[in-house]
């Protein structure tokens, strides 16, 4: 598999989120609670309040798309209950951790920091 050299980060919507939200909706909570623009290419995740349901809304450059998971047992993690008070970021690794079930994605940063060229390599 051929991966993307992108970063692409993942907001957390802070918050448990009705999942009877459509594109609209999610939209509208990205812009307007998170202040985020969506069309940015970044991956917006929420979670139900029951956390049995999860959806992620991204913009693929065509239009929206609502990746959808429910699960028949057990639960995600609640990620707004965390111990810091930063915002809500996470990796892509850190989401499908989340996805599949990871009990600490979410809730602790699972990835080390991204990489970032020192001031003796710029200048070279």
């Amino acid at each position: 598999m051929i991966g993307s050299t992108r970063q692409v980060r993942v907001f957390v919507f802070g918050r448990p989120a009705d999942m009877r939200k459509g594109y609209d909706g999610l939209l509208g909570l990205v812009t307007q609670v998170m202040g985020r623009d969506v069309m940015a290419g970044d991956m917006f995740l929420f979670i139900s309040k029951t956390r049995q349901r999860a959806k992620v809304l991204l913009w693929d450059g065509t239009g929206l798309c609502i990746y959808a998971k429910r699960l028949e047992r057990g639960r995600f993690t609640a990620p707004w209950e965390r111990e810091e008070n930063e915002a809500l970021e996470m990796t892509v690794t850190e989401l499908a951790l989340l996805l599949e079930g990871s009990k600490l994605a979410g809730k602790v940063a699972l990835s080390p920091a991204p990489f970032k060229l020192g001031a003796a390599h710029q200048a070279a």
